[in-house]
């Protein structure tokens, strides 16, 4: 998992207003929150953001806080990052302050590895989760969880429970949902009669 910097800002100020001129300042606006911590309002330029984001781990990356006086060199992770579903700038920021030495819950993206055999015969390939739920240790967060289908069969699956993971990553999602299937040929029409 890669380890990235983030500068951050307190603020004292909230509201709709507040956060307007923000945005417009190119900044975001955004909160961070942990266990025995209140919520603290900060603001992060949009640049920064997208640093520390960017990159395989994304949402999943660990961020070193840079300023925001009790926050400074504390570790966090985006929990929530919502966008303008139009223009697809950011408007708010959920970060959460986490203990390197307790295990947190995280999304992490499914990645194939190889083309399977039932693709070739013909078969479609249905990838069921484009996301796994994991629980393990900040520094053992995987970047993504991939999977090998190149031994995948028409009508065959690969669920949860047969996933090989890293060592401390444990999937929360139940053991038999299937991740990914081959599933049958289409079957062929049968040619017109005269």
């Amino acid at each position: 998992m890669q380890q990235k910097q983030m500068n951050i800002e307190l603020r004292t100020k909230t509201g709709t207003g507040v956060s307007r001129r923000l945005r417009n300042a190119d900044m975001v606006p955004g909160v961070v929150y942990g266990k025995g911590v209140d919520p603290m309002p900060v603001s992060i330029k949009v640049r920064d953001l997208q640093a520390a984001i960017s990159g395989e781990g994304g949402q999943n990356n660990l961020i070193t806080l840079i300023g925001g006086g009790s926050l400074d060199q504390s570790i966090a992770i985006v929990v929530d990052l919502q966008r303008d579903p139009v223009k697809k700038t950011y408007k708010h920021v959920d970060l959460h302050r986490i203990n390197p030495n307790e295990k947190i819950r995280v999304t992490v993206p499914v990645l194939l590895k190889g083309t399977a055999i039932g693709v070739k015969e013909g078969g479609l390939l249905d990838l069921a989760h484009h996301e796994l739920h994991a629980e393990c240790l900040p520094g053992n967060i995987p970047d993504h969880i991939e999977i090998d289908i190149t031994n995948l069969k028409i009508a065959h699956s690969i669920h949860v429970g047969e996933i090989a993971l890293p060592e401390g990553v444990v999937l929360l999602d139940k053991a038999n949902i299937p991740v990914v299937s081959i599933l049958g040929r289409a079957k062929e029409e049968a040619p017109a009669e005269a």
